[in-house]
């Protein structure tokens, strides 16, 4: 098997991390970080693994990643976007500036970086990690569902319009027990004064995502539908990944009223 070379965002934890420790011995992987303090835990990994530092919500950090890899290489086989975030609350009061940072980091900063890094994309692969989010179904997380959405929608756009032979493939998965909770929680906890009458929704929602860090299929379920879809010919334009998901996906299919009627069923029914 030929080597590779792979740009991953998010490799510092998680789905990112997992990834790069299982193709970083035979590929060389450039492996994006946002808090410093993983920069040599990154190197101690392999001497294939080139970190970089690259943080969404500072858009300049961007560029400078882009001319950093752009410095050391030219030819990426595989882009594979994974750094996010997640932002909450209730669409009434939900606090707008972080709404913005949330675009800004599950969005607008991978389409950037895919934008600066396209002249050595010819003919690879973006693999953006998506979520079951996506389809829609979860209140109080808007921000995160659209968002997620909206990443899907950009980069299909950018598969039917691009003229680089460029395969690009959305990976859904469900309930992933990784650090994303964890850090969620901290991020949200700081607007919980602003949920007002929705404090039990969102205390609720909180304690869920407190459960998903420890619950779910682990990070390597999903590394493994990554490097399926990296090595398959003609790989699906969408996978999901765990049975949370793929039902979320059947769900996604009803009149919208219908689905409406069954989530506001479970919120209740869970609420009290």
């Amino acid at each position: 098997m030929k080597t590779k070379t792979y740009v991953v965002t998010g490799a510092a934890s998680g789905i990112g991390k997992e990834f790069i420790e299982t193709v970083a011995n035979d590929n060389i992987v450039f492996a994006g970080f946002r808090n410093k303090k993983h920069e040599d835990e990154l190197k101690e990994i392999s001497p294939n693994i080139y970190p970089f530092y690259v943080d969404y919500s500072v858009p300049e950090t961007i560029k400078l990643a882009a001319d950093y890899i752009l410095s050391k290489c030219t030819k990426i086989d595989t882009l594979v976007n994974i750094a996010g975030c997640v932002v909450g609350g209730p669409v009434e009061n939900v606090n707008l500036d972080e709404v913005r940072r949330q675009f800004n980091v599950n969005v607008f900063g991978h389409i950037e970086l895919t934008q600066k890094l396209m002249p050595i994309l010819e003919c690879g692969r973006i693999i953006n990690i998506s979520s079951m989010a996506s389809f829609g179904l979860f209140p109080f997380i808007s921000p995160y569902c659209a968002s997620k959405k909206c990443l899907d929608m950009f980069f299909n756009s950018l598969l039917i319009e691009n003229k680089k032979n460029l395969k690009i493939i959305s990976v859904k998965p469900g309930v992933i027990a990784t650090p994303l909770w964890g850090k969620s929680i901290e991020e949200n906890l700081r607007y919980y004064d602003n949920y007002g009458d929705y404090s039990k929704e969102m205390k609720y929602v909180l304690l869920n995502a407190e459960k998903n860090k420890t619950r779910g299929l682990s990070a390597k379920d999903v590394v493994k539908v990554i490097l399926k879809a990296d090595r398959a010919k003609n790989p699906k334009l969408s996978y999901t990944v765990g049975l949370d998901a793929y039902v979320a996906s059947l769900v996604a299919r009803l009149p919208q009223n219908i689905i409406n009627l069954i989530i506001k069923w479970g919120i209740k029914s869970r609420i009290k």
